[in-house]
């Protein structure tokens, strides 16, 4: 994402992730020689008060817990009159390879080990426009703006599948339940096919704007 926004000249860039490994591929991007990328937590922002006119999150803040608390060091860090802008995931277009994926996905999630499984994250008043709303209004900011965004992630099967493969449910699956999943979706998604072989697939997201008064 830093590295798109560095496409635009005369920005200054800073981003956080709490992964060191993140941080470390972050800094090797080409381009972002000048950008500051540090190891840190949306709770506890390592930035001083007022260092930006805008924050953006990817797919993150509605993951994070004490949600009040990262608003709050949002607030600290951004300047009067600053931009949140926030994409957050929508799930399913409908009828499609994802939603194919999410019910195996699921299944096999129920009988993983307890080990294996990802626990609830985030908090769901970030996954809404009335949530969102609630917990940045007092925070200072404007009335928030949302739109709701198609994604297209049609393809071959293979591609479909390391697009779908990627969320982080799947991550701490063990290698022979992920193999096993994924000949499930192999075997399921050719009765999806179009005559072309392309899979019909999409998502949807939306993008949550807000401005600090």
């Amino acid at each position: 994402m830093l590295e798109l926004l560095a496409r635009t000249e005369g920005l200054r860039l800073a981003g956080v992730d709490l992964s060191p490994e993140a941080v470390a591929l972050a800094r090797r991007r080409p381009g972002l020689e000048g950008a500051t990328v540090l190891e840190g937590r949306a709770q506890g922002l390592p930035f001083p008060d007022g260092s930006f006119d805008a924050c953006v999150s990817h797919m993150a803040l509605m993951l994070m817990g004490d949600i009040e608390q990262v608003i709050a060091e949002v607030v600290r860090v951004l300047s009067p009159g600053s931009t949140l802008a926030c994409v957050i995931g929508g799930g399913a277009v409908g009828g499609e390879a994802y939603d194919l994926f999410l019910g195996l996905l699921r299944a096999a999630i129920q009988t993983a080990p307890a080990a294996q499984r990802v626990p609830a994250l985030g908090d769901r008043r970030t996954r809404s426009r009335e949530g969102l709303d609630s917990l940045l209004g007092p925070a200072g900011f404007t009335p928030v703006g949302w739109e709701t965004v198609a994604l297209d992630l049609s393809g071959p099967p293979e591609q479909v599948w390391a697009a779908m493969s990627g969320i982080y449910d799947v991550g701490p699956l063990h290698p022979r339940t992920v193999t096993s999943l994924r000949e499930a979706f192999f075997e399921r998604v050719e009765g999806l096919a179009k005559p072309s072989g392309v899979i019909p697939c999409g998502m949807k997201v939306h993008v949550a704007t807000a401005r600090l008064e």
